[in-house]
């Protein structure tokens, strides 16, 4: 083992760099799955949760609708206001224990990330929906649209755009939480640090070479996204259209120059 800080980084990448490379795949792997599995959990708790009840509805309709609203609230209230750890060892240990549901190790790793993702992400969901202007609902419901229409036509369309740093937040913060995952035996980039560090007792070369890691994943995946981001901008100027779309069965007509006096 070399005596320097530098010799000692470099002897560590030679005899297990490819141990950090399948680690930090499999981070990559359980981040990407879970966020976007979080994500779609949390645009259908979002939008169920934004459906409006007026007291013109049913009975069943809103007692119903209520049931569904408060368990999906305490679903994002419980997995907001709990640590990912601890929601890993309850849902990986106590599945098996009272119910006798023996899951995979990375079915497991998966369901966990997503869930918890879906929790945040429904809330986020909802903020954006509660951001549009509430006149775009009126008037795509003035047109015979539903609750489901006016959402996936044009609300959630404007919404995506106000929420998309959220989504990279969340990826972001999913590569970085998948640590916890070692508890339940996840081999990611934590738990394959922490074995080089056992096996050479070198602990600070060893966490240094994960942190730059993780900085590099995450750094990546921040400026992937920000680049999504100004691409769903569009330009930054728009032009008036220069034709006529009043209902003509023809098609367009420019508008007409008026004559002068003289002509």
């Amino acid at each position: 083992m070399p005596e320097d800080f530098g010799g000692r980084i470099i002897y560590i990448l030679q005899q297990y760099g490819p141990s950090f490379l399948r680690g930090a795949g499999v981070t990559m792997a359980i981040a990407l799955v879970g966020t976007l599995i979080g994500c779609l959990i949390g645009f259908a708790v979002g939008i169920v949760q934004t459906i409006p009840v007026s007291k013109r509805d049913g009975l069943l309709k809103r007692w119903l609708l209520g049931a569904v609203k408060l368990i999906l609230n305490a679903y994002v209230e419980i997995f907001r206001g709990t640590p990912m750890m601890a929601q890993a060892m309850f849902i990986y240990f106590g599945s098996a224990a009272v119910f006798g549901i023996n899951m995979s190790m990375w079915f497991a790793a998966y369901f966990i990330v997503s869930i918890n993702t879906g929790a945040y992400m429904a809330e986020t969901v909802r903020g954006g929906i509660l951001s549009i202007d509430p006149g775009q609902t009126e008037g795509a419901k003035a047109v015979g649209m539903n609750h489901f229409q006016t959402m996936t036509e044009v609300i959630f369309p404007q919404a995506l755009r106000n929420i998309m740093p959220q989504i990279g937040n969340n990826l972001i913060i999913n590569i970085k939480d998948t640590c916890v995952l070692s508890i339940i035996g996840t081999v990611e980039l934590f738990y394959t640090t922490k074995g080089v560090a056992g096996a050479l007792y070198t602990y600070f070369e060893a966490f240094a070479i994960a942190m730059v890691i993780y900085f590099i994943l995450t750094f990546t995946c921040s400026r992937i996204l920000r680049f999504l981001e100004r691409k769903m901008d569009g330009p930054e100027n728009y032009e008036l259209a220069a034709m006529d779309t009043l209902a003509h069965t023809s098609g367009m007509y420019p508008f007409r120059k008026e004559r002068s006096p003289r002509e």
